[in-house]
């Protein structure tokens, strides 16, 4: 019975060949809410090295003022 409500498991979208840089915003942005929060790891899908190195390049966008800290 629990067969039924068993999910695909997410890919890591940077294990699986994807980049993400903080000088590119439009992609940044798939990886945060309307509030402007960094979205969890269960969310984005991405494993716990990348999830990491995405809140790096998120917080380094925000600092030279390419992503708002709040919206």
């Amino acid at each position: 019975m629990a067969d039924f409500f068993r999910k695909k498991k997410k890919v890591c979208q940077m294990c699986a060949g994807k980049s993400v840089s903080y000088k590119e915003p439009e992609i940044l942005k798939k990886y945060i809410n309307e509030k402007g929060k960094i979205l969890p790891r269960r969310v984005t899908g991405a494993c716990s090295k990348h999830q990491r190195y995405i809140a790096r390049e998120i917080k380094r966008a925000r600092m030279i003022g390419l992503l708002p800290f709040t919206n």
